[in-house]
């Protein structure tokens, strides 16, 4: 990946710096900076640091160059299956939207991920559409493969709901209230008991 520092005050600096690969950049006059595990929005306060040890009042800008691409892999039931080139800091979600996600038979509920021949995440969608959920989210590395399986069952709720439709079951154990849950829950003007 790359890096524009540019700064300006008690110093001028105009640097494309590159990562390497122990993950740090290097900088003229400030020397090695290590970034690694650090997320973009962090960098640019890492690299102030460094820099305040040698300069003071330097104003500084941090933006994005080159990113670093990895190729990773969608099979199963995608709309498209096949082997997508994404951006270094892409993560499960955006790596399964860039293959139009499941088809109408993929489930929604179980898209896993498999590195190294392993499944290291198993990703429930309605979570993320409805509560916003990203726990499963992982960022990608390259060669991972996106598995997007046959959805288990489906059920349909239609009514006096939330929101009737037709939602895909998430596994054998699904009870009446998770499924209603999953659709939004009940308005006030539903029996619950009926």
């Amino acid at each position: 990946d790359e890096l524009q520092v540019r700064g300006w005050g008690s110093m001028d600096l105009d640097v494309k710096a590159v990562v390497n690969r122990d993950g740090a950049i290097y900088l003229p006059n400030i020397g090695a900076v290590s970034l690694a595990g650090v997320r973009h929005a962090q960098a640019e306060s890492v690299i102030r640091r460094a820099i305040s040890r040698y300069y003071r009042d330097v104003q500084l800008s941090v933006t994005l160059g080159r990113l670093r691409g990895i190729t990773v892999y969608v099979v199963g039931q995608a709309r498209k299956p096949g082997a997508y080139a994404l951006s270094g800091v892409s993560t499960l979600i955006t790596g399964l939207f860039a293959s139009g996600g499941p088809n109408a038979t993929g489930s929604m509920r179980h898209i896993l991920l498999k590195r190294d021949g392993r499944q290291i995440a198993d990703l429930d969608l309605y979570a993320f559409i409805a509560r916003g959920e990203k726990g499963s989210d992982i960022r990608l590395q390259d060669g991972d493969t996106i598995v997007v399986p046959p959805a288990y069952g489906y059920v349909a709720i239609a009514g006096v709901v939330s929101n009737p439709a037709i939602y895909e079951i998430a596994a054998s154990g699904e009870t009446i209230g998770s499924m209603l849950s999953v659709g939004g829950g009940l308005p006030a003007v539903a029996d619950a008991k009926k």
